[in-house]
């Protein structure tokens, strides 16, 4: 097979089947994928160049959008995502993505997640580092845009903060590096800084405990409904247990 039709399976994701066929990304798709070649072609001609280009989709109904090359870090993350650098590039990119969001709301829109009020701009609702690519260290893009949804801006942020501060009970899962220098309050206030809004401390995290809520919800589902692996049941869990953490922290 040439370039062309040679399908590489890209590895990560456990909601959709994604793979690689030469400088395009194909995912399985469902109602919402419209609205999500709409919504990439809409901040894409506000200038946010860091975001796949819409292809539309191929003869098997996927969805067709374009590769980002870098890398995608995975678990046990590599150290150097952990860096100051990657925190406010983070935070100013989610930044970047909710402002080119403004103005999109067609009247037919189906979303995969459902909104959530005040839906203030269009969240990406996985913002994370396993859903961003990096070159040589330096985020280049955020990719995985399918359960993006009307909602709060600090819904996202929360949820980013979540992963990159960390706060995830998993973060450190595996790594054969210190990481005891971290301090994730200090990097929530660094990472909002970055953002750009004057939100405290206690409007993030509480809008993160909200979040994991939901989303150990939504997972169970993916079991339950749609036949997910098993082992999301376990990503459930945790989402439960760390808001639970992070509410006894938000009210010290």
């Amino acid at each position: 097979m040439d370039d062309a039709v040679d399908e590489h399976e890209l590895t990560g994701g456990n909601t959709t089947s994604v793979v690689r066929v030469g400088d395009t990304v194909h995912r399985q798709a469902g109602p919402w994928a419209p609205t999500i070649q709409r919504l990439l072609a809409h901040v894409r001609a506000r200038g946010l160049a860091d975001v796949p280009a819409p292809l539309g989709f191929d003869e098997q109904g996927r969805e067709i959008v374009s590769y980002l090359p870098g890398d995608v870090p995975g678990w046990p993350a590599p150290e150097w995502l952990w860096s100051t650098d990657v925190l406010v590039e983070a935070g100013c990119l989610l930044r970047r993505f909710h402002d080119a969001t403004a103005g999109f709301g067609p009247s037919d829109a189906v979303w995969r997640l459902p909104a959530t009020e005040p839906a203030e701009v269009i969240c990406h609702n996985d913002a994370a580092p396993y859903n961003m690519v990096f070159r040589d260290g330096r985020l280049v893009g955020v990719i995985d845009l399918d359960t993006a949804s009307p909602g709060p801006r600090v819904r996202d942020l929360a949820y980013l903060a979540y992963r990159i501060a960390p706060f995830s009970g998993d973060a450190f899962a595996g790594v054969g590096y210190g990481v005891g220098h971290l301090d994730p309050m200090a990097r929530l206030d660094a990472l909002t800084s970055a953002y750009g809004f004057p939100y405290s401390r206690a409007e993030v995290l509480g809008a993160m405990v909200d979040k994991l809520h939901d989303l150990a919800g939504w997972t169970e589902a993916r079991v339950d409904d749609d036949g997910g692996p098993a082992e999301l049941r376990e990503h459930a869990a945790m989402y439960r247990a760390d808001a639970q953490r992070i509410a006894a922290t938000a009210g010290e």
